[in-house]
């Protein structure tokens, strides 16, 4: 299948790789259906692109690389909807955020730990989660 992004250009996406939100993520509910592409070779960072608008794209990353223990139970319905069968078919990652400095000050990065994103790796089917906004902040900084 082939994308037309502005970010990235042209795309060729194998249809097996496509990712289906069937509510959409936050904010964005008529986008649906998504690529991850890999930032670079060597960066844990990666690109949600969303496959209707060729403008929208994400940024995320495993949050376990940057947050030693974000763990949390899948809900039950969530499990349903997305079809897991075990909590090791499920891929977690976060939206990062970038926000750039000024003069001086270093470009911030800090990640949405409050609404990760779950994709079931078997079937592709993803829903973002709502966890405990006492738990897990919305932008969590790191370098």
């Amino acid at each position: 299948m082939k994308v037309e992004t502005t970010r990235f250009g042209s795309i060729e996406i194998d249809k097996d790789k496509i990712i289906t939100f069937e509510r959409g993520i936050l904010g964005f509910p008529e986008d649906r259906h998504y690529a991850l592409l890999p930032h670079d070779e060597n960066s844990p960072f990666f690109w949600l692109q969303s496959l209707e608008s060729p403008e929208l794209a994400f940024v995320v990353i495993n949050p376990a690389i940057i947050v030693d223990d974000y763990n949390f139970e899948i809900p039950d319905e969530m499990e349903q909807e997305l079809e897991l069968e075990e909590s090791s078919e499920a891929e977690v990652l976060v939206l990062v955020t970038f926000r750039s400095g000024n003069g001086e000050k270093p470009v911030k990065l800090s990640a949405n730990l409050l609404g990760p994103l779950i994709i079931n790796v078997k079937n592709r089917r993803a829903c973002q989660a709502v966890l405990d906004p006492k738990k897990y902040p919305v932008r969590f900084e790191f370098s």
